[in-house]
C-alpha cells in the first residue's frame, strides 16, 4: 500500500511542478532570430523555431503549438514585459556556461 501511495503522490507533485526553460538555450534567449528549440527560454513568439513561446507561470518557454497548453502553459504569444532582465540572465547563464 506504501508504494502505491508514494508512487501517487510522486507523480502530483510531478505534475504540478513548474516549467522551467532549458538552460542549454540560454544563446538563444531574445535574438528574435526563431532558433531556440522546444523547452528553451523565450521573450516573444520569434525567438522560436516553433514560433510559439508560451507563458509558463511568467516564463517564457518555447513549445510545439499542439503542446501549448499542457502542463500549466497558457498557449502562444507571450510577450515578456520584463524582456531586457530576462536577457540579460540569459547572457549571464551563457557566460557561466561558457558556450
Amino acid at each position: 500500500m506504501f508504494r502505491i501511495t508514494f508512487t501517487a503522490s510522486l507523480l502530483f507533485a510531478m505534475s504540478v511542478m513548474a516549467i522551467t526553460p532549458n538552460d542549454a538555450g540560454a544563446k538563444n534567449v531574445g535574438q528574435g532570430n526563431g532558433e531556440q528549440f522546444i523547452t528553451g527560454g523565450c521573450v516573444n513568439d520569434a525567438d522560436c523555431a516553433s514560433a510559439c513561446c508560451t507563458d509558463a507561470s511568467g516564463i517564457g518557454v518555447c513549445s510545439a503549438e499542439a503542446a501549448q497548453f499542457q502542463n500549466g502553459k497558457n498557449g502562444c504569444g507571450f510577450v515578456n514585459t520584463n524582456a531586457a532582465a530576462t536577457i540579460a540572465a540569459a547572457e549571464a547563464q551563457v557566460e557561466e556556461q561558457g558556450f
